[in-house]
């Protein structure tokens, strides 16, 4: 069963990642190319917004490559190690700044009297999704790292 999960999960992890890349280099730059000629007064917002979507979605990339490297650690049996901890940091730094970048798209938006109160409050709702997802996977590594202190502790007893 847990050999299921864990290439089912890696597989969806490379489908996923695909549609990121496909948003990146197509859909992102695309969309906005027709936003700056649907709205010119705006068409200064093009390069900037493109490469904070990209970095936004490259932040989502980092989460999936260190998904999958702690995925391959629990195939080997090997999770419950203090360098499977530094993966789980890479997330969390991910994460926070993805929300940094989404802050700070809110200001380059505010500053160029762009875009609607709608769009203020999903950025709003963005950055408390971030925190919250960040505080969960903070808890989640303190519980990483007291199962792995156990079993060290446990291997010394055996």
């Amino acid at each position: 069963m847990r050999r299921v999960v864990i290439v089912t999960t890696k597989a969806l992890i490379v489908i996923l990642f695909a549609a990121i890349v496909f948003c990146q280099v197509v859909f992102v730059p695309v969309n906005a190319t027709s936003f700056a000629l649907a709205a010119p007064e705006f068409a200064a917002l093009e390069v900037p917004g493109i490469i904070m979507v990209d970095a936004l979605l490259l932040c989502g990339q980092v989460v999936l490559i260190c998904v999958w490297a702690l995925l391959s650690r629990v195939a080997r049996e090997d999770i419950f190690d203090a360098t499977a901890l530094l993966w789980v940091d890479v997330i969390i730094t991910s994460i926070l700044a993805a929300g940094v970048l989404v802050i700070a798209g809110l200001v380059l938006l505010s500053l160029a009297s762009a875009g609607s109160p709608f769009l203020a409050l999903m950025g709003v709702i963005a950055v408390i999704c971030a925190a919250g997802l960040a505080l969960v996977v903070v808890v989640m590594r303190g519980l990483l790292k007291q199962a792995t202190q156990l079993r060290q502790d446990l291997s010394e007893v055996v």
